[in-house]
């Protein structure tokens, strides 16, 4: 009973970040499906937003994706969030949609290519300084498909000096994270490719610059549980893009293709005490922003964003219930089945009406959090009222 009371107070403290592309259209390279409702500009996202936080109590911050949430008066989208009970987290930068990024942008063997990809992240500070963002999220999909095509050692100093450009550009109370992808859409080279080479240009750029880790951007069989610790032993663990995958990054809803490897990188999080409060966090600090990176093609967007949210919940609970002083116990004995156990134990525990009491203490309907949006009738709401104009999404 201490155990789970511990387990509700560090519950309350959990927040995680939701994207704003995930209520537009998005989906696979092959086909993206429209549905009634779907927002049809940046406020309409924050909207939908705010009711994935309304029935689960933990999402406060909403992140921007810059140009796809470009509007004429960014304080007037901020206080909007704020109406809704939200705030604007991430400015996510686009370096993909260009045609001038077709052989790569901080990366390009083009100076003027380069110029204008660090023009483009001056964009996004502008952005960050008038909705209150504190966090500059960089992606790239640079490098090179062929053997030869581009100088590998140059492409990385090209690199390292656009980003000292990029982190030059924030202020004193900002932090810079630089996500990795090992491949897509580079097949032979990715520049940022893993999360060595994330760290690597971290370390060289400063304390305010941090990895950001996506549960979808690694080899099969790769131990993300044990990435993450490095990560934190570092103090550069920044954020957590969560989502699900069955091959590679298919953005999934969070903990639908394996629930148990969430688990494993919650415990992880968990026993390094990396479960900071958002307001908490100091640019140069430990803090982590936990967030979703998904698209929901064939699921209700509204809904699966939710489902994604109970799910690392659940999977939070389970690892903060885990029973540390006999897990290690079993481990210094040498104990590996009776560990395993400890493990397991808490991995299966029916924590649902555990957050079931955590909710009702936050004030919010119903157990579950998805029955409860659906009988609202939000939903049916919005796609009568959103009638005409154009749908967001990124058009894939």
């Amino acid at each position: 009973m201490d155990r789970q009371q511990a387990a509700l107070e560090a519950l309350r403290q959990q927040t995680i970040e939701l994207p704003s592309w995930a209520f537009g259209n998005s989906g696979t390279r092959f086909k993206v499906f429209g549905t009634p409702g779907t927002p049809r500009d940046p406020f309409e996202k924050v909207s939908d937003a705010a009711q994935v936080h309304r029935y689960t109590g933990i999402a406060p911050r909403v992140s921007l994706h810059i140009p796809w949430d470009l509007v004429d008066d960014y304080g007037k989208l901020a206080a909007h969030a704020a109406d809704h009970g939200l705030r604007i987290g991430m400015v996510n930068a686009n370096l993909f949609q260009d045609d001038d990024y077709k052989l790569g942008s901080l990366t390009h063997p083009d100076e003027r290519v380069r110029a204008k990809a660090v023009a483009h992240h001056a964009e996004c500070v502008d952005v960050m300084r008038a909705t209150g963002s504190k966090e500059l999220k960089l992606w790239l999909p640079d490098g090179t498909n062929y053997p030869g095509q581009d100088d590998l050692r140059e492409r990385q100093e090209r690199l390292a000096d656009s980003l000292q450009q990029v982190y030059a550009l924030l202020d004193e109370d900002m932090r810079l994270v630089l996500e990795y992808k090992f491949f897509e859409p580079a097949f032979y080279a990715t520049d940022v490719p893993d999360w060595g080479t994330s760290l690597l240009h971290c370390l060289a750029l400063g304390e305010r610059a941090k990895v950001v880790l996506d549960t979808g951007h690694h080899a099969p069989g790769t131990n993300i549980e044990f990435v993450v610790v490095q990560l934190l032993r570092a103090g550069r663990l920044g954020a957590f893009d969560f989502n699900s995958r069955f091959y590679a990054d298919d953005d999934l809803m969070a903990g639908a293709a394996d629930p148990f490897q969430l688990f494993r990188i919650m415990y992880e999080i968990v026993r390094s005490d990396a479960l900071a409060p958002a307001p908490a966090w100091d640019p140069a600090g430990p803090g982590v922003n936990f967030m979703l990176d998904q698209c929901h093609n064939v699921e209700e967007k509204v809904g699966g964003q939710i489902r994604s949210v109970t799910n690392v919940q659940q999977a939070t609970a389970k690892a903060l219930l885990v029973d540390r002083e006999a897990l290690r116990a079993a481990q210094r004995a040498g104990d590996v089945l009776g560990a395993h156990d400890v493990l397991m134990d808490a991995y299966h525990t029916d924590v649902r009406p555990l957050l079931a009491q955590l909710r009702e203490s936050l004030g919010l309907t119903g157990q579950d959090p998805v029955a409860a949006f659906r009988a609202s009738g939000y939903a049916e709401r919005v796609a009568a009222e959103r009638v005409g104009g154009r749908q967001a999404g990124w058009g894939a």
